[in-house]
């Protein structure tokens, strides 16, 4: 496939913190995997130490959340890929704001799942905010690229 398709479906770059990384390397596994899946836990387990259980099942019930109130089928990139689609910035975007902007992510629930009632996963993403919060990392979106 030529580059410039390539940056067309991931047109997004990783992001830098190294938090935001595993959560969407969760994202993906559960994604692709289930919800359930081994290599999913192993990275909770290896990132956030012994408190993973509470922030790994907050994710769980995120990406269910989504895909509930979603309209539209979400896309991800496979969990090696070097970029992000849209949909995978918007996602972990929303985790990132939903404490600090809850408009904005909101909007980006809204635009993600083209649906307006977004509740449900916005509540998920605040908790998971604070569940990461409590274990010292709190997750923040860089404004530099």
């Amino acid at each position: 496939m030529p580059a410039a398709d390539r940056h067309c479906l991931m047109p997004l770059p990783l992001p830098h913190e190294a938090d935001l990384r595993l959560v969407l390397v969760i994202l993906r596994r559960m994604a692709a995997h289930g919800l359930q899946d081994s290599r999913a836990v192993m990275l909770a387990l290896h990132g956030w130490r012994t408190p993973f259980r509470q922030p790994l099942t907050l994710l769980r019930a995120y990406l269910v959340e989504v895909a509930r109130a979603s309209h539209r089928r979400i896309r991800f990139a496979p969990c090696c890929a070097q970029r992000m689609t849209l949909d995978e910035g918007r996602l972990i975007g929303v985790l990132a704001a939903a404490r600090s902007n809850p408009t904005c992510a909101v909007r980006h629930l809204a635009l993600l799942c083209e649906s307006e009632e977004v509740s449900a996963p916005l509540s998920v993403a605040r908790l998971f905010g604070e569940a990461l919060e409590d274990l010292g990392r709190p997750l923040r979106l860089s404004s530099a690229e």
